[in-house]
């Protein structure tokens, strides 16, 4: 159950940081934004950054299996990228309008494929 309520909170933390990171670049595109200054897009997406910790450090906390919960460093650490990924992919799509090209799909297979590595007991 840790397990599942880390990742979940992955899941919000990563959304945060993906609309910090990339949101701003639709910014122009609403009368609200589109005379902010760099300062002003900077402010908003530590904003905005401060709710992704607010979820990231207690994901790990809880994660963490020194901390009684199910994941090691390493394996919290995959799960992240994983999660970031599939977090971008989703937004770039439905805010971006973004097409995927098969090296795009094939590149984020291969990181599926890391996570399995790196969660296989050898």
């Amino acid at each position: 159950m840790k397990g599942i309520f880390s990742i979940g909170l992955l899941i919000i933390s990563n959304t945060f940081m993906t609309i910090a990171w990339y949101g701003h670049l639709r910014f122009k595109h609403y009368s609200w934004g589109a005379n902010l200054s760099l300062f002003a897009v900077i402010l908003i997406s530590w904003s905005l950054a401060f709710f992704e910790y607010l979820f990231q450090v207690p994901a790990n906390r809880i994660g963490f299996k020194d901390d009684g919960g199910p994941f090691n460093l390493v394996q919290l650490k995959t799960i992240q990228e994983a999660v970031t990924l599939i977090v971008f992919m989703i937004f770039s799509a439905i805010v971006f309008k973004q097409k995927f090209e098969w090296n795009h799909i094939v590149g984020f297979l291969l990181i599926v494929v890391a996570v399995y590595v790196i969660f296989k007991k050898w």
